[in-house]
């Protein structure tokens, strides 16, 4: 391993991140009760051009009046390339009660896009002498996007989490699919007559890990687009996890539930973590580096690898 030791993530639970269109504020204490980890308001692609006012007027009276418990509040804000995320930015920072904690970032492009809105909000919070600092997170949304993940990544120390989007990742690489998330029927192989289908998503969403896990950022999973296949939800959220994601959107409340259960390690799973640290724990009070556990080898890279399961267990427990 290099020298220069992975930074740690930030240590709160990201399971399922909750949206809801800032344009319709009746949601907003049902979200507010959910079993999300993460709300999201939105300002963006859920509401049309005539209700963005409206909309942020709506984010920021919540961030006064409701009370969101231990949830972590984001708001995503509009893309820089429209007229509205200048507004959004300063109105959030200048109106906005000290209950949010994070401004979403969509369709980020470069590191340059993160520097441009740090800069305002940095400057907005030494003006209205915002105790709280302000986060960040950003979607992965497009070809510039995911080929300049990993400078993304370490363009701010506000920055917490990293999402793949994947319609507008789909569109902007000209793939041909209007579905949002899961495999594609148009995308498999053929072995011996029968067709076997892979995950298209896979190679972007392993970029977005590394890149994330390098700079101490949360890689989370994007939407599913489809929230009456509940299988669908969880084959694609069980293979993000065993990416090393953290979480994942949820796009409909049905779907806070199945993230939670994906991402939440099983009591199988942690117990199986444990018994692998005392096995290795009895292996170096004997002076062996490895031992046996349940019939396959275990080492000292199978500590950091359980070590991993039950901090997540504990953490979302604590």
């Amino acid at each position: 391993m290099s020298f220069r030791l992975q930074p740690a993530t930030p240590a709160r639970p990201n399971r399922c991140q909750l949206f809801g269109p800032g344009s319709r504020p009746a949601l907003f204490e049902k979200m507010a009760a959910s079993a999300a980890d993460v709300i999201n308001l939105d300002l963006e692609d859920s509401v049309a051009p005539s209700d963005k006012d409206t909309a942020r007027e709506n984010v920021i009276k919540a961030t006064h009046e409701v009370d969101w418990g231990n949830k972590y509040l984001s708001v995503r804000i509009n893309g820089l390339d429209t007229p509205y995320w200048y507004r959004d930015v300063v109105d959030l920072l200048e109106k906005s009660s000290e209950r949010l904690d994070q401004i979403m970032i969509p369709k980020v492009g470069c590191a340059a896009d993160i520097y441009a809105v740090d800069a305002l909000v940095t400057s907005i919070e030494a003006a209205k002498g915002r105790s709280k600092k302000i986060s960040f997170e950003v979607i992965i949304e497009s070809a510039a996007g995911i080929a300049h993940a990993e400078e993304i990544a370490a363009s701010s120390p506000r920055l917490q989490a990293m999402s793949l989007g994947a319609a507008d990742f789909a569109a902007s690489m000209g793939m041909q699919t209007t579905g949002i998330g899961g495999t594609q029927d148009n995308y498999y192989m053929l072995q011996g007559g029968n067709q076997y289908w892979s995950d298209p998503w896979h190679w972007a969403q392993a970029k977005i890990v590394a890149a994330a896990r390098t700079y101490g950022v949360l890689p989370v999973d994007g939407p599913f687009g489809d929230f009456s296949d509940d299988e669908g939800f969880r084959a694609q959220a069980r293979r993000s996890a065993v990416l090393g994601m953290a979480g994942k959107w949820a796009i409909h409340p049905k779907q806070i539930a199945l993230a939670n259960e994906v991402f939440t390690p099983s009591e199988e799973q942690v117990t199986e973590a444990r018994e692998i640290l005392e096995a290795m724990e009895t292996a170096k009070a004997n002076g062996e580096g490895a031992t046996v556990y349940k019939g396959r080898l275990v080492d000292i890279a199978s500590i950091k690898q359980a070590e991993v399961i039950v901090k997540q267990f504990e953490m979302i427990n604590s």
